[in-house]
């Protein structure tokens, strides 16, 4: 199964994503790879820091589009917008799309952006199933932008929106810096439910 995660504007916290949803699938017990596309290879830095340190499980990272035939396993794609033909390719072999989105206008507009450039480059009745969130949230219950932003990619069409969200927190950040998902981090935070919330829509 090989799961995109991407979107057509930069900073939407995809890497962090990959991450953390990459160790809680080794949690699982399952055979993870990350695919790491994206130019700035955060996740392959982040693998990395495990290594170094010694933290099981370990982070499985490689650089190129597996065929159909030796995608064995999950893999996790990431991607980033400044190379549109490993995006492209990316977007032709995928099983599923996942679109991270900041509760932003230019969030929605990207958004959108992208959604059209999924359908230039998959044949008509041939669309993967495309699932959007909302992330870096804000932590206030009743804010506005949170629910216009859930509001605004309902009105999308090809993409499911999703009601679980992650919150911007510290330990989202803190994750990448010292090689640790937020459940290890943090087992019993708030980032942790809110990873395995969405990670159980997601990945099940």
């Amino acid at each position: 199964m090989l799961t995109l995660y991407a979107n057509f504007k930069g900073g939407t916290g995809k890497s962090t994503i990959v991450f953390n949803m990459a160790i809680w699938r080794l949690e699982q017990g399952q055979d993870v790879t990350v695919c790491d596309l994206d130019p700035q290879r955060t996740v392959t830095d982040v693998a990395m820091i495990r290594s170094e340190d010694e933290i099981e499980p370990a982070l499985n990272v490689v650089h190129n589009l597996p065929t159909r035939a030796k995608a064995k396993g999950d893999w996790l794609i990431d991607v980033g917008t400044s190379d549109m033909a490993a995006m492209r390719a990316a977007i032709k072999i995928c099983d599923h799309i996942v679109i991270p989105v900041t509760p932003s206008q230019a969030d929605i507009w990207s958004t959108q952006q992208f959604l059209d450039i999924v359908a230039k480059e998959r044949p008509k009745g041939k669309m993967p199933p495309i699932m959007g969130f909302i992330n870096r949230a804000d932590p206030h219950p009743r804010s506005r932008e949170n629910a216009e932003a859930m509001q605004a990619l309902a009105q999308l069409d090809g993409i499911k929106p999703l009601a679980a969200k992650l919150v911007q927190r510290l330990a989202f950040r803190r994750s990448f810096s010292e090689g640790l998902a937020v459940f290890e981090l943090e087992p019993n935070g708030k980032a942790a439910a809110e990873l395995d919330a969405l990670a159980q829509v997601i990945h099940g």
